[in-house]
């Protein structure tokens, strides 16, 4: 193997934290370092490189366009190290924090996670559920659950489940209109978030058109999550993903008049840096979170 010669190491991490901060102040913070050690160690690896990596302005730091294409890589070589090292111990403790899609935490993960907590009683769980985008760069997140399509550079992605949505509402409001028998009748009643795209995904291959809902008229909800709240209250149609929802069908809170669903690609997502995939943590959730999703929803497609 040929051999490439290295800059100090302690340079490259200082550089790391820089760049993660945009400030050589916090990267001093979080390695111990004054402000002009972490000076001078930027003036190292830039010597090394033979180009400047920060443009200095007065209370801030940004990237050079050289310093840009070579953070991340930096930074996902040191994960890849501490990946390997943390293998390399067995380690299975500390904190696990997972971000997650709100639906996805409420309906699924929340009901399930004592399980994996009870496999690995030294790790300390803790979930963030939220409709924004962990940032893996600057939070302290292990993995998050994601509704997208993908792909997002720089991570791993493994498809949990297919974001299918069919018609579903509470059964005292079906009563109101004699029962739900046909399509139409869905259209007697209030369509919570009627502007959601998936309206039209769904009544449109049968050739019936929503036009304006003067009479019905709801708040926009959001996440998928509040719109089915607001259904078991009995306040309208909510179009939403059955397999998220088998409890609230089988304790009789909601039902789904047909059996038809529709799909625009829309899924959810494990995600994680790509260095990462080895450490030991993350490797058990994967495992454990894939084969759990399997069991209670089926085995999604390849995505």
């Amino acid at each position: 193997m040929t051999s490439f010669p290295l800059p100090p190491l302690t340079a490259l991490r200082v550089f790391e934290a820089a760049a993660r901060h945009g400030s050589f102040t916090r990267a001093g913070q979080e390695l111990g370092m004054t402000q002009a050690a972490v000076s001078y160690q930027i003036k190292v690896i830039e010597e090394r490189v033979g180009t400047p990596l920060f443009v200095r302005r007065p209370r801030q730091v940004t990237l050079t366009e050289t310093g840009q294409r070579f953070a991340p890589l930096v930074t996902d070589a040191f994960e890849r190290i501490a990946s390997a090292y943390a293998e390399a111990r067995g380690a299975m403790e500390g904190t696990f924090t997972i971000s997650t899609a709100q639906t996805f935490a409420i309906n699924w993960l929340v009901q399930n996670l004592d399980a994996f907590q009870a496999l690995h009683p030294a790790l300390t769980v803790r979930l963030e559920a939220s409709q924004r985008l962990a940032a893996f760069q600057t939070e302290d997140v292990d993995v998050a659950i994601r509704s997208g399509h993908g792909p997002w550079p720089g991570l791993e992605r493994h498809l949990l489940l297919m974001a299918n949505f069919s018609p579903m509402l509470s059964p005292r409001l079906a009563e109101t209109v004699g029962g739900i028998r046909t399509p139409e009748d869905l259209l007697r009643l209030p369509l919570l978030d009627p502007d959601d795209s998936w309206w039209q995904a769904w009544f449109g291959p049968i050739g019936i058109a929503i036009g304006q809902r003067d009479g019905n008229l709801s708040p926009k909800l959001g996440a998928q999550s509040m719109v089915a709240r607001a259904a078991i209250a009995g306040r309208g149609v909510a179009m939403l993903t059955p397999a998220l929802y088998r409890l609230e069908i089988e304790h009789g809170l909601l039902i789904q008049p047909f059996e038809r669903i529709e799909t625009d690609g829309l899924g959810y997502w494990l995600v994680y840096p790509e260095g990462r995939r080895n450490a030991p943590k993350i490797r058990a959730f994967r495992e454990w979170l894939l084969k759990a999703v399997a069991a209670e929803c089926g085995t999604p497609p390849d995505g």
